[in-house]
C-alpha cells in the first residue's frame, strides 16, 4: 500500500519528536516532575497529531499528570482529591471570564452573514469597479475574503465560499491556477489577524491581555498585510499578463435602467450634473422624485467619509483630564485565575470549592436607616459626574487622514459616469452595509463605547438585520446558524478548559521552571529570545493549528516575556501575523484542504501548495516589517489609550 506524503510527513515529523525525547529523558518511572512535564508536553503533540481530540487530549492528560503531581507530595485519595479539585477550579474560572462571552456572538454574526447572500454580491459588485486594474479578479478576490473573514473570522467558511465563488471565475478568465489558489487561501486567512478576530479574544483571556488593545494593535498590521497581498498580485499581473488576463469589454459592460438611458450625455457622462440638468430642465421625462434620490444615492460616499471623519476629530480633539484606567480592563481578566498562563499555579484548597479570587466578600449588614413607621427606607444611589475633558487641537495624523478622505471623494466623484454610478449603486447594496456592520462592530470596541462583548451582541444584531433586509433570515438560517455557533463554541471553550488544566498540571511539575532555566542560561538579548520565539511558533504551525498552539505553548512563553522587556501586546500581535501559516503552511494546511474539497478535479494539491509560497513569503516579510517597525501595531493603541 503507497502511503501519501503528507503521511510520511507526519510519521518522520513525529519520530523527530518522540526518539530524542526517548533518548534524553530518563525512563518515566525514573522522571523527575519537570522531566515527566517536558515528556507531558511532547506526548500531546504527538497525540494530537495522530488525530485525536484536541480539548480532551489536553483534558485527560493534564488530569494524569496532575494526579502524578500531587502523588509526589502526598497518598493516593489526597491526590486523587486535589486533582478533582483542580478540574473544578479550572472549568469555574472559564465558565466566569467574561471575555470567552464574545465568542458565540461574533461567531453567530459571521454565520449569519455568511447566509445573507451578501458574499455573491460583493464578489461581482467589487470585480466591476476594479475591472481596469490589472490582476482584478484576483484583487477582487482578495478585498471580499478580507470583508467576509472579518466578518466571520471562520477560515474554513471563507476558504471554502470563495473556492466554490471566485475559483470557477478566475478559471474561466484563464487565470493561472496556482495565483488562483493561492489568492483564495490566503485572503481567506486574513481573519484570524483581522478583527474581530477570535485569536485575538483567546489570546487576550491566556495572556491576561486587553482585547480592546489587541484590536486597536492589529487594525493597520491586518491592512498592511492585506495591502502587499493585493500589491504582489497587481505587479506581478502587471509584469505577466497572460497569468491574469484583463477582463473584455462584454465582461465589464453594466446594463444601465431605463431612466438612466434617458439622462443627457448617455452612460460616459458624469452622473451627478447629468442628474442635476434633468432635474433642471424637466426635459428627460424623469420624475423629480425619481433624480433626487437617485442624487441622494450619488452622495452617500460624501456621508460614508464624512461621518467617520467627524468621530474621529471628536476623540482626537477630547481629552480626559481624570485617568480612569477603566480601557485596559475592558476585555481584559480581571484575575490571573482565568489565565493558563501564570507559571505560579496554587494548590486547591484543602476545604471545598472556594469563590474564585477577586470575588466580592461577604459583608454584614448595614444598619437599617431610622424611617417613619411603615415607610421603605430609599435605596441609595451612587451618581459619579463623568469625568472633566478639554478641547485640544487635531494633532498631524487627523488631517493626513482628512486630508486621504478627501482625495477618495474627488477620484470616485471624477470617474462616477452613468455607467459607473450603476456599479456603486451595486457596491451601496453590497460591500457598505457590511462594512458598516464591521465598522460599527470595531469603532465601538476601539473608542472604548462598548465592551468586547456588549459590540459581539451589537454586531449579532447588525447580522440579523442585514439577513432580513435580504430577506434571508428564516427559521432555518436561524437553526443553522445557531447550531453551527453552539458546535464552535463548544469547542472553543472546551479547548479552553483542557488548556487550562494541561496548564496547571504542566506547572505543578515543574515544566515551566526547566523551561525558563534553560531559556535564561541561554544569555540570549531580547532580540534573540524574539526570534527564537517566532521561529518555533512557525515551526509549530506545520502541524498544529493556531488555537493549539495559543493554549498549549502561549503559557510557556508569557512568563519569559516579562524578563526580556518584551510588551505582551506586542508580542501578541507577532504571534497573530505568525500564526496565519498554521493554514498555508505544508504539508498540513488546512487552508489547502478546504480548497481542494470544492476544487475542480485537474486543480491538485500540489498546485494548491505552490501558489500559497509566495504569499508565505509576504508573511514572513509583514512579520519582519511589523518587528523592525512597532509603530504599525502600537501606534493605535498608544493614540486612543496613552502609554
Amino acid at each position: 500500500m503507497k502511503i501519501r506524503k503528507e503521511l510520511w510527513f507526519g510519521f518522520i515529523l513525529m519520530a523527530a519528536i518522540l526518539i530524542p525525547t526517548l533518548f534524553f529523558l530518563p525512563a518515566p518511572w525514573n522522571m523527575s516532575g519537570g522531566q515527566l512535564g517536558l515528556f507531558m508536553l511532547c506526548l500531546v503533540v504527538v497525540a494530537i497529531m495522530l488525530g485525536f481530540p484536541t480539548a480532551f487530549t489536553l483534558m485527560g492528560m493534564g488530569v494524569f499528570f496532575a494526579f502524578l503531581a500531587y502523588r509526589f507530595q502526598a497518598p493516593a485519595p489526597e491526590a486523587w482529591r486535589q486533582t478533582l479539585m483542580l478540574m473544578v477550579q479550572r472549568a469555574y474560572a472559564v465558565m466566569t471570564n467574561d471575555v470567552l462571552i464574545s465568542i458565540p456572538l461574533f461567531v453567530f454574526m459571521g454565520y449569519l452573514v455568511e447566509r445573507a447572500a451578501l458574499i455573491e454580491k460583493l464578489f461581482k459588485s467589487l470585480h466591476l469597479a476594479i475591472g481596469r486594474i490589472p490582476g482584478s479578479l484576483a484583487v477582487a478576490t482578495l478585498v471580499t475574503c478580507a470583508v467576509f473573514a472579518t466578518a466571520t473570522g471562520i477560515i474554513g467558511a471563507v476558504v471554502t465560499l470563495m473556492g466554490l465563488l471566485a475559483l470557477p471565475s478566475m478559471l474561466r478568465a484563464r487565470y493561472d491556477v496556482k495565483l488562483s489558489a493561492g489568492v483564495i487561501t490566503a485572503g481567506g486567512t486574513l481573519g484570524i489577524l483581522i478583527p474581530p478576530s477570535v485569536l485575538l479574544i483567546l489570546y487576550g483571556a491566556t495572556a491576561s491581555v486587553s482585547v480592546v488593545q489587541l484590536y486597536a494593535g492589529a487594525f493597520f498590521p491586518g491592512i498592511m498585510l492585506a495591502g502587499l497581498y493585493v500589491g504582489y498580485v497587481i505587479i506581478r499581473a502587471w509584469l505577466n499578463p497572460s497569468l491574469a488576463p484583463m477582463p473584455s469589454k462584454e465582461e465589464q459592460y453594466v446594463a444601465l435602467p431605463e431612466w438612466a438611458e434617458k439622462l443627457p450625455g448617455g452612460r460616459d457622462r458624469l452622473a451627478i450634473p447629468a442628474m442635476v440638468e434633468a432635474l433642471r430642465k424637466g426635459s428627460a421625462g424623469i420624475s423629480s422624485g425619481k433624480l433626487l434620490g437617485q442624487i441622494g444615492l450619488a452622495l452617500a460616499p460624501v456621508i460614508m467619509v464624512l461621518v467617520p471623519v467627524l468621530f474621529l476629530y471628536q476623540a482626537a480633539t477630547t481629552v480626559t483630564l481624570v485617568d480612569t484606567g477603566g480601557m485596559q480592563e475592558i476585555g481584559a481578566v480581571a484575575e490571573q485565575v482565568a489565565a493558563p498562563s501564570e507559571g505560579g499555579l496554587a494548590e486547591p484548597p484543602q476545604e471545598g470549592l472556594q469563590a474564585p479570587p477577586g470575588s466580592e466578600p461577604e459583608r454584614p449588614a448595614a444598619a437599617a436607616p431610622t424611617t417613619p413607621e411603615g415607610a421603605q427606607p430609599a435605596p441609595a444611589v451612587a451618581f459619579s459626574a463623568p469625568p472633566p475633558t478639554k478641547t485640544v487641537p487635531a494633532p498631524a495624523w487627523f488631517w493626513g487622514v482628512a486630508a486621504l478622505g478627501l482625495a477618495m471623494l474627488v477620484v470616485t466623484y471624477s470617474l462616477l459616469t452613468g455607467e459607473r454610478f450603476q456599479i456603486l449603486k451595486l457596491l451601496l447594496g453590497s460591500f457598505f452595509p457590511l462594512s458598516a456592520l464591521i465598522l460599527s462592530v470595531l469603532g465601538s470596541i476601539i473608542f472604548g463605547w462598548a465592551t468586547p462583548t456588549e459590540a459581539a451582541a451589537m454586531g449579532a444584531t447588525g447580522g440579523m438585520a442585514l439577513a432580513a433586509a435580504y430577506g434571508r433570515l428564516t427559521f432555518n438560517v436561524v437553526k443553522e446558524s445557531v447550531f453551527l455557533t453552539a458546535k464552535t463554541t463548544a469547542m472553543v471553550c472546551w479547548l479552553f478548559v483542557g488548556s487550562s488544566i494541561f496548564a496547571a498540571a504542566f506547572a505543578l511539575l515543574g515544566g515551566q521552571q526547566i523551561i525558563e532555566t534553560w531559556v535564561l542560561s541561554l544569555n540570549m538579548s531580547p532580540v534573540q529570545f524574539m526570534l527564537l520565539a517566532q521561529f518555533i511558533i512557525f515551526i509549530l504551525g506545520w502541524p498544529l493549528e493556531w488555537t493549539e498552539i495559543i493554549v498549549i505553548f502561549m503559557p510557556i512563553f508569557l512568563p519569559l516575556l516579562g524578563h526580556f522587556n518584551v510588551d505582551p501586546l506586542f508580542f501578541g500581535l507577532l504571534v497573530a501575523l505568525n500564526l496565519q501559516t498554521a493554514f498555508l503552511s505544508p504539508p498540513v494546511a488546512m487552508a489547502a484542504f478546504y480548497l481542494k474539497g470544492v476544487a475542480p478535479p485537474h486543480v491538485t494539491l500540489n498546485q494548491i501548495f505552490a501558489g500559497m509560497m509566495p504569499f508565505m513569503a509576504i508573511q514572513v516579510l509583514a512579520l519582519f516589517l511589523l518587528y523592525m517597525f512597532p509603530d504599525i501595531g502600537l501606534w493605535l493603541p498608544r493614540v486612543l489609550y496613552g502609554g
